[in-house]
């Protein structure tokens, strides 16, 4: 496979770029693996990299009902960070970000990672404390956290309206190892460095069924013939409770669509991503000059990849009370992913009741940032048959055992989440 690097680029550019080879091998499926990965978008991908790369388990096929960059990897804002609350969350969010910071040289593959910074804006007293506290959590944990006032978010964001009469800005909580990366680099990169190691990454090819045998699960019916397996992962985003189902597990989890927007080019006018603190708003500036910005949810169940115009709305409104100049750009581009939203909005990573069947899904807004940690958990889980201790307490049961890990502290309605 072609090693990528700026001698190979200035080799390519004397010879009329002939000597590519394709990024990743498109093969047939076998009769068998040893794991089966159903969902190739990029938790799918990372935990079949993970799989060959940290535990030498290379046969693995990973299955996508269409083409791979399709589904949510290449559906949502870019936003990396690991700024949350509890250590269940903010530890697994850091060991992500660790793989972020290193990913490009791992799989030799440009994912346009930019650390340029995330702050959280906020706009009262009360709302100062609660980051504060959040800060605190992840120093305690060792992770980067900075309270920063008034004049040092002017002094990174001047763009913003500071004396909005409704909110006006007080400060932020920063970290400045956050940022972004490229979405579907992210999706390429690792399919790329799976089919590097071994995995078969098999496009347009749909699961139909899972097939148990004694109750454990032994492969898997396709749109394109049987697989036989011992281990299968679900890593399906949106699609978790449809694919759940098929081995007859009900799961906590509601599919809802979430929307992102990027506006007509216009000079650098934001480094860093910002998120309102008086309303679910975040944006951030792309390297074409676009802003890409995002809400909440449109707030009902569908597994369909577009959304509704009160939520635009919505969302174009808090935009423009955040950032004025918002108001005299056009949107050029908008989608929609579907989202897998648990009743206490932290995903689960984990065994299922069936043997020989594990979960990866409920990502709620979180499942770009989570990408590579999410894939080195997973695969640890799948391979030694446990969860790692990042993921430990990211199970189905803690629905059943009341140890629900409220994040935003909603209380159980995923839509809120």
């Amino acid at each position: 496979m072609t090693h990528y690097s700026a001698f190979r680029l200035f080799i390519e550019g004397l010879r009329d770029q002939t000597g590519w080879t394709r990024a990743w091998r498109d093969p047939p499926p076998k009769p068998a693996y040893d794991v089966v990965i159903i969902g190739g978008g990029g938790h799918g991908l990372a935990s079949a990299y993970y799989l060959a790369k940290e535990h030498g388990i290379a046969n693995v096929a990973v299955l996508e009902r269409g083409q791979i960059g399709l589904g949510n990897v290449g559906r949502n804002t870019t936003i990396v960070r690991s700024n949350y609350l509890f250590p269940e969350n903010n530890l697994f969010y850091e060991k992500s970000l660790q793989l972020w910071e290193g990913l490009e040289q791992d799989l030799n593959f440009n994912v346009m990672m930019s650390q340029r910074g995330v702050i959280n804006l906020y706009h009262s007293d009360s709302q100062r404390d609660v980051y504060a506290r959040r800060g605190n959590s992840m120093r305690l944990g060792g992770i980067d956290a900075e309270l920063i006032d008034r004049e040092q978010v002017r002094a990174m964001a001047p763009i913003l309206d500071f004396d909005n009469a409704r909110f006006p800005i007080q400060g932020g909580l920063l970290q400045r190892r956050g940022g972004t990366a490229r979405h579907d680099a992210v999706a390429w990169g690792f399919a790329r460095g799976a089919d590097r190691h071994g995995v078969d990454v098999i496009q347009n090819c749909e699961v139909t069924a899972i097939r148990r045998e004694a109750g454990r699960v032994v492969g898997v019916e396709t749109t394109r013939g049987y697989i036989a397996a011992p281990k299968v992962g679900i890593a399906v985003a949106g699609h978790t409770s449809h694919v759940a189902a098929m081995a007859g597990i009900r799961l906590p989890v509601e599919s809802h669509v979430l929307q992102a927007f990027v506006s007509e080019a216009i000079k650098p006018v934001i480094d860093c991503v910002v998120t309102f603190g008086a309303g679910h708003f975040y944006i951030s500036q792309s390297d074409k000059g676009g802003l890409v910005f995002g809400g909440g949810l449109d707030g009902y169940n569908s597994y369909a990849q577009r959304g509704t115009l009160p939520e635009a709305e919505h969302v174009l409104k808090e935009g423009v009370a955040l950032i004025p100049i918002l108001s005299r750009l056009r949107v050029l581009r908008q989608w929609a992913g579907v989202m897998d939203m648990t009743f206490d909005g932290t995903p689960l990573i984990c065994k299922t009741p069936v043997p020989g069947l594990y979960l990866n899904g409920g990502w709620c807004y979180g499942g770009f940032k989570a990408i590579p940690g999410s894939g080195w958990c997973f695969a640890h889980t799948i391979a030694k048959d446990a969860p790692h201790a990042l993921n430990a307490a990211m199970t189905i049961e803690r629905f059943r055992d009341g140890g629900t890990i409220d994040e935003k502290g909603a209380g159980p309605f995923p839509w809120l989440h």
